[in-house]
C-alpha cells in the first residue's frame, strides 16, 4: 500500500459528518427504510438508530461508507427538489414540440422512481399523475394452472418430539472447528484442546452471529452505558451486586450421617436461557414492575430471617442499604415474596434501568452447545466438550469490558447472566429443603452439599437437567464439634447391587472397598452392628432411618 492510499484511509476516518437529525431527515425524504441503508452498509439497525440519535458514532471504514451514503442523499435530494420547482407538464399546458422529448431508453422518474419513457426539461418524468399512479400499480401475477383439484386432508398429525432438533449448520461448526484442530496437531488431543482454547472467543462471536441469522431480534453490540455499570478504575468493579451464594449452615445438623457434594452440569450454559434487554437501559418507572423489560435496578432487599436452614438469596452481603442487583435477583425475591411462598417482604425498588427484553435473544446458541456438549458426551469426546464448555464460559466472563471481546460489549447482559445462575442454584437448594433434604453448604455456582436421599429428588447423570455426585465427606470436616461418625463414607463410592438368596432384604455395595452400604443413601458404610434386627431387611443407616 503506498502512502498516498495509506493517508487517504486515514483521512476517510475521520470524514465529518451531518448533524443527526441531518442524517435521520436526509434518509427519511427519500423515502428510504432504516433497515434497507443498515444493509446496504453491514450493519444492524440498531447501530444506525444509534448514529441517527447521536448516541454513538461509526469508525474506520463503516464512517467513509455512511458519509458517502449521507452524501449522495444530499445530492439526490437536491436533484429532486430542483425538479419539483420546474414546470410540470399536463393535458391544460400549453407546450412546444422542443420542451417534452422521448427518451432512447427508459429512466427512473424524478418524481414517482418509476421508469419514465420521456422528459420535460431534461428530467425524467411522467407527463401526468395518472401515469405515475399506472406505473406504481404492481403488476398482478398471471394465475397459475391448477394441475389438479387439491383435496382435504383427513391424516391424523404426526405429533411433534419432545426432543430437542439439533440445528446441522451451527452443529457442523462446532464439529468442523475440532476435526481441523485435531488434523492440524496430529490428533494429539491436549494440544488441540489448547489451540481450540485460545480461540474459544472468536469462535463463540461466530458462532453466535450464525445463530442470529434470522432472528427476531437485532442485538445492540455496545449501548451506551448508565453509570453504574461503568467501572471506577481499571481495577475497579462497577456497582452491581450479582447475589453469588457462599452459605453454610450455621449450627451443625441432628444427623451426622455423611454429606453429598453434588455439582450442577452446565450452569452458565442454563443461565443463558434469561430475560435479556435488547437496546439500551434507560430509567423507567420503580413504581411498577414491568415483567415485558429487563435491565438493573436499586433497591433495598428485603430481611431474611431463614438463614438457620435457608440461604438469603441476595448472597453473603453484610452492608446495609440500598444495592444495585439484576434483574434475575428481583425477579427471585419478588417470587420468595409472593403468595406461594411468602418467606420475606417485597423488596423496595428505587430506581430502574430497563429495555424491552426477551427469554429466547441467546435460545438458539444455547441449544446448539447444549446439543454439541451432549454429542460429546454420547461419543466420549473430550476435545469437543472442552471446546464448548470454553465457548460459552468465555462468551459471558468477555461480555464486560474486554480486551479480547470487541465486538460486543454487554456488562448488563454478564451480570445477569451470572445472577441467572446463582438464582437456579437457590431455586435447587430450595427444592432440596422442601423434599427434606438436609443442606449443609451452598456455594459457588454450582455446588449443593446435602444429607439424605438425594437421589430421590435430583436425577443423577451429566446431562444439564441431572446432578453429578463430587465426592462425600463426613460431617466433621466443616463442624469439628461433631463427633466422628462410625460410618465411613468412600470419597468415590461405586455402587453394585447385591441380593443374597439365604436374605430377603435389599442390598448395595461398594465395587470400591467391597463393604456394603445403606441402600437409601448410598454412601454409609454398615457393619452388622450398626443395622438393628427390625432394619435389617433394608439395611438401612442409623441417618436415614
Amino acid at each position: 500500500m503506498s502512502s498516498y492510499t495509506t493517508i487517504d484511509a486515514l483521512l476517510a476516518e475521520h470524514t465529518p459528518l451531518p448533524p443527526p437529525a441531518e442524517r435521520t431527515r436526509l434518509r427519511s425524504s427519500l423515502g428510504i427504510a432504516r433497515a434497507r441503508v443498515a444493509q446496504a452498509i453491514g450493519i444492524n439497525t440498531a447501530t444506525l438508530d444509534a448514529w441517527e440519535e447521536g448516541l454513538a458514532e461509526p469508525e474506520e471504514h463503516l464512517r467513509a461508507t455512511y458519509a458517502y451514503f449521507l452524501a449522495q442523499a444530499h445530492i439526490v435530494h437536491a436533484y429532486r427538489a430542483k425538479a419539483i420547482a420546474a414546470p410540470r407538464i399536463t393535458a391544460s399546458t400549453e407546450t412546444t414540440d422542443a420542451t417534452v422529448e422521448t427518451l432512447p431508453q427508459c429512466a427512473p422518474c424524478v418524481l414517482c422512481g418509476k421508469p419514465a419513457t420521456q422528459q420535460v426539461a431534461g428530467y425524467p418524468q411522467h407527463l401526468t399523475a395518472a401515469e405515475c399512479a399506472e406505473a406504481a400499480a404492481p403488476t398482478p401475477a398471471p394465475p397459475r394452472p391448477a394441475r389438479y383439484e387439491a383435496k382435504p386432508d383427513n391424516r391424523i398429525p404426526k405429533p411433534r418430539s419432545s426432543a430437542p432438533q439439533r440445528s446441522s449448520t451451527t452443529q457442523d461448526l462446532i464439529s468442523q472447528s475440532v476435526t481441523a484442530a485435531l488434523v492440524a496437531h496430529d490428533g494429539d488431543p491436549h494440544k488441540a484442546t489448547a489451540a481450540l482454547t485460545a480461540r474459544a472467543i472468536p469462535d463463540a462471536m461466530a458462532l453466535l452471529n450464525a445463530c442470529r441469522v434470522g432472528g427476531r431480534y437485532d442485538i445492540v453490540h455496545h449501548p451506551a452505558l448508565p453509570g453504574m455499570l461503568r467501572k471506577t478504575g481499571p481495577r475497579e468493579p462497577d456497582l452491581i451486586w450479582e447475589a453469588r451464594l457462599n452459605w453454610q449452615r450455621p449450627q451443625a445438623p441432628e444427623h451426622t450421617g455423611p454429606v453429598a457434594v453434588l455439582d450442577i452440569n452446565g450452569a452458565f450454559l442454563s443461565a443463558l436461557k434469561t430475560h435479556l434487554p435488547l437496546g439500551r437501559l434507560e430509567p423507567s418507572n420503580p413504581q411498577h414492575h414491568d415483567r415485558r423489560r429487563a435491565g438493573v435496578h436499586l433497591i433495598t432487599p428485603p430481611t431474611w430471617e431463614h438463614d438457620a436452614y435457608l440461604p438469603n438469596p441476595m448472597g453473603p452481603r453484610q452492608e446495609p442499604g440500598p444495592v444495585w442487583v439484576t434483574e434475575p435477583t428481583l425477579r427471585l425475591l419478588l417470587r420468595l415474596s409472593g403468595p406461594g411462598h411468602a418467606l420475606c417482604d417485597p423488596p423496595v425498588i428505587h430506581e430502574s434501568y430497563t429495555s424491552g427484553a426477551t427469554e429466547n435473544l441467546l435460545e438458539k446458541f444455547r441449544t446448539t452447545l447444549r446439543d454439541a456438549r451432549a454429542r460429546a458426551l454420547d461419543e466420549d469426546d473430550k476435545v469437543m466438550l472442552e471446546y464448548v464448555k470454553d465457548l460459552y464460559a468465555k462468551f459471558v466472563s468477555t461480555l464486560g469490558e474486554s480486551k479480547q471481546n470487541r465486538e460486543l460489549r454487554r456488562p448488563d447482559w454478564m451480570h445477569i447472566i451470572r445472577s441467572q445462575a446463582f438464582a437456579n442454584l437457590w431455586s435447587k437448594a430450595y427444592k432440596a429443603h422442601t423434599e427434606g433434604l438436609t443442606l449443609v453448604r451452598v456455594c459457588g455456582t454450582d455446588e449443593l452439599h446435602l444429607q439424605g436421599d438425594w437421589l430421590r429428588t435430583f436425577p443423577e447423570g451429566r446431562n444439564l437437567s441431572q446432578m453429578k455426585l463430587k465426592e462425600t465427606y463426613a460431617l466433621s470436616r466443616i463442624y469439628p464439634e461433631v463427633k466422628e461418625n462410625i460410618q465411613v463414607a468412600c470419597k468415590s463410592p461405586n455402587f453394585e447391587k447385591r441380593r443374597y438368596e439365604y436374605a430377603g432384604g435389599r442390598y448395595v455395595g461398594c465395587r470400591t472397598c467391597g463393604g456394603d452400604l445403606c441402600t437409601a443413601c448410598r454412601t454409609a458404610h454398615l457393619r452388622p452392628s450398626d443395622v438393628p434386627y427390625e432394619y435389617n431387611d433394608d439395611n438401612v443407616c442409623e441417618s436415614c432411618r
